[in-house]
């Protein structure tokens, strides 16, 4: 009779002895040699007639090897189904080393497996009360401008005049290798690129500034290019490399084919309702406090994920845990398709270290604290987005939407990101008034240069 027994090799760390007797495996293996015996296609005899010294000849030591290590793992299955032991990820096989499994001798036979135990610890809230800040960036009047000439822009229309006027103007333009002549090198491809006049290599911009469409410039790029300029200019007009000193050197044809202007759209009605659709601002006053909000918004989650992972790191970093490394580090190096070396799993073990953490404590502060999310909050969240994707106010807009909502709770994977996105949503506002987040007012680049307590994973 087969039997199973822990036993302590570290912190945390088990060795599960598993062994099994003769009587464990034997009557598995005699059953699985008669089902092969009823569909094996052997040459000379019908099915179900194949002899059965013939069918064990040539499928014996296969189904011997499986059923034993098929009963091996089911004992160690309801060992741990019974037992119940909080472990990490699964059970590591340890070396056979001689083990040798021959059904021409069956025997009791030993297998270990190694657990990782999952440790016991207490997530200190209090301790971190006042500890941590979550910053509101202030909103300017430049940010509102910035953001409404980016839009205009954005939605204006490009206009083509004979002459530059501005370093902003586009210059759309082809180049083709020649000789100093300006003589096209046979067999030659023209390239073509787009750029403003102010990103041109400056030298080669002021020539072209008194040029208009239909215009040719000879030169060569090592003699308008800086040292700077060289490399951005090769890749993007030219398509060379930087390092090809040959056609740096070498004569190019610059044809300017027209030069665009963008002109950004008119703040009106029409553009208002475009960038804002069903909010009928009717003036630039409304328009501005909108753009504001959104900006408000923007920002607000900028900040939200800031605090989050302020947070995350905080509880990750200060929380005793211990862990059972060098389970883990075995389970990183051999528990994948292919075995890692140990440079690879010291490279990735402090990542993997750093999410066990916040796995853990995430697990016991969900479970400690009963925070759920039902079915119906998860469907709620994903009709709430849709609407606000389309820009619609009421459901009755969407006559589609119950079809669409039934699509989606069998896309397992939009379900279940849903869901843990409300789950660590609820977490994190637990946490935040558990934790007495402080509250300060910063400007946009106050919040950039403020460092983090951690160190941040990603």
């Amino acid at each position: 009779m087969a039997t199973v027994t822990p036993q302590p090799i570290g912190k945390l760390h088990d060795r599960i002895l598993v062994k099994i007797t003769k009587d464990d495996y034997l009557p598995s293996f005699e059953t699985a040699l008669k089902k092969y015996s009823k569909t094996a296609n052997v040459p000379g005899f019908r099915k179900g007639n194949v002899p059965a010294g013939m069918v064990k000849k040539m499928y014996g030591q296969s189904a011997f090897v499986d059923e034993v290590l098929r009963t091996a793992n089911r004992e160690l299955e309801t060992y741990l189904k019974t037992e119940k032991p909080a472990i990490f990820a699964q059970p590591l096989a340890m070396e056979y080393g001689s083990l040798v499994l021959d059904m021409n001798q069956p025997a009791d036979f030993d297998f270990a497996f190694e657990i990782g135990l999952k440790p016991e610890f207490d997530v200190d809230l209090a301790s971190k009360k006042g500890k941590i800040t979550k910053y509101t960036i202030a909103v300017t009047d430049e940010m509102v401008d910035a953001e409404i000439d980016n839009i205009s822009r954005r939605a204006g229309k490009v206009e083509n005049p004979e002459a530059f006027a501005n370093d902003t103007d586009i210059v759309y333009a082809t180049y083709q290798a020649c000789d100093k002549l300006g003589n096209i090198t046979e067999g030659t491809e023209p390239t073509e690129d787009v750029v403003t006049l102010e990103q041109m290599p400056k030298t080669l911009g002021e020539q072209l500034r008194t040029k208009k469409p239909g215009d040719s410039i000879l030169f060569k790029p090592s003699e308008v290019c800086t040292a700077e300029e060289l490399p951005v200019f090769m890749k993007s007009a030219l398509r060379k490399e930087a390092t090809d000193m040959e056609a740096a050197d070498s004569n190019y044809q610059l044809t300017l084919t027209k030069i665009g202007v963008l002109v950004p759209r008119e703040l009106n009605e029409e553009f208002f309702a475009e960038a804002f659709p069903g909010a009928e601002i009717k003036d630039t006053a409304t328009f501005k406090a909108r753009i504001k909000v959104e900006i408000e918004k923007q920002l607000a989650q900028v900040s939200n994920e800031r605090l989050q992972n302020d947070i995350f790191e905080t509880l990750v970093h200060e929380t005793p845990i211990e862990l059972p490394e060098a389970f883990l580090k075995a389970w990183l190096q051999r528990g994948g398709e292919k075995q890692k070396t140990d440079e690879e799993v010291a490279n990735e073990y402090p990542t993997m270290d750093h999410q066990i953490r916040w796995t853990l404590i995430s697990d016991k502060l969900i479970t400690d604290n009963e925070i759920k999310v039902s079915y119906e909050e998860v469907i709620a969240d994903i009709k709430t987005k849709v609407m606000a994707y389309f820009g619609m106010k009421n459901e009755d807009d969407a006559p589609w939407m119950e079809t669409y909502l039934e699509k989606m709770t069998k896309e397992e994977k939009t379900m279940d990101e849903t869901y843990r996105n409300l789950l660590f949503g609820k977490l994190f506002a637990k946490l935040e008034k558990d934790i007495d987040v402080a509250e300060k007012q910063v400007t946009q680049e106050e919040f950039a240069a403020i460092q983090p307590a951690h160190h941040h994973h990603h």
